[in-house]
């Protein structure tokens, strides 16, 4: 089927953990909500061949927050379905903030997106998306409005 790549902006629950809970029982929803081949969230993570093979190319793939900002190693089996958050580094490279709105954070988007049209295939993501490196693994960024915490925005990929 191939990698495929994906992204969410949702509103934020309190912690980040929350927020991906929430978002997986929406877009499960949206996938699955007919019942007709996974009656739950658990029904569909049981299904231990088609997640590990093929997956829903959707941050359904993404199963744990972890807090460390070190990039995804591919030998790591535990790195596999995960999320981490952009380093604050990182956030000021892109942003020139640690803490970005949404509009600058669909602003960074659109331009990664533009950029992967135009880019030579042979040439080095320097935009937001290429902060995402390992597929089955996704990044995460708070985002702020007045200085508080209002949505979270959520990419990766999933597939082979």
């Amino acid at each position: 089927m191939g990698a495929s790549g994906w992204g969410y902006v949702a509103p934020y629950r309190g912690n980040v953990e929350a927020t991906l809970e929430a978002l997986h029982d929406e877009v499960f929803q949206d996938l699955y909500g007919d019942g007709d081949e996974y009656a739950s969230l658990e029904k569909l993570y049981a299904d231990e061949e088609f997640m590990g093979e093929e997956g829903t190319h959707s941050i359904l793939d993404v199963q744990r927050v972890l807090e460390t900002t070190e990039p995804p190693q591919q030998r790591d089996w535990a790195d596999y379905f995960t999320i981490r958050p952009l380093p604050n580094a990182r956030l000021v490279h892109h942003f020139g903030t640690e803490c970005p709105t949404v509009r600058q954070y669909d602003e960074a988007m659109t331009r990664a997106h533009e950029a992967m049209r135009t880019r030579s295939p042979v040439d080095e993501d320097t935009t937001l998306l290429g902060e995402h490196r390992m597929r089955w693994t996704g990044v995460y960024v708070v985002l702020y409005t007045d200085g508080q915490p209002t949505h979270v925005g959520f990419f990766g990929s999933s597939g082979d």
